[in-house]
């Protein structure tokens, strides 16, 4: 037999957290198989191009794959930090004395690191084009 809780109260808003972290985890699996998506394919399509005949005549953008890379690697390393902040919640719920704690930001420590991949690539691509 289940044992009755002391304060439904306590135990429906300890539900309602649980069932907000599972929808963080998964907008944040979301993100990062995005991310990935997105750098796999900017990969494939240089390679694409730089195969075919019309890459012949265009020189390499040999910056696409580090790109593309990092955006696998933000991505990738997303997911795991995401996983790990889940499932440190999920232990902070089962507490009995749950109390606001701050914390880094998983959203703006991954868009930091966007913001540096995209000037990287800004920079890469303005030097190409004056070279």
């Amino acid at each position: 037999m289940s044992q009755k809780p002391t304060n439904i109260n306590t135990e429906l808003a300890r539900e309602r957290n649980r069932a907000a972290a599972e929808r963080t985890l998964m907008a944040w699996i979301r993100t990062c198989l995005s991310l990935i998506s997105f750098g796999f394919g900017i990969d494939r399509i240089f390679y694409a191009i730089e195969k075919t005949s019309v890459g012949e005549n265009i020189d390499p953008f040999h910056l696409s794959r580090i790109v593309g890379l990092a955006f696998i690697s933000i991505g990738t390393g997303a997911m795991m930090l995401a996983a790990l902040d889940h499932r440190r919640e999920l232990k902070r719920i089962l507490k009995e004395d749950y109390l606001y704690v701050p914390r880094t930001s998983l959203s703006f420590v991954v868009s930091v690191c966007l913001v540096l991949v995209g000037a990287f690539a800004f920079i890469g691509i303005l030097i190409k084009a004056n070279s």
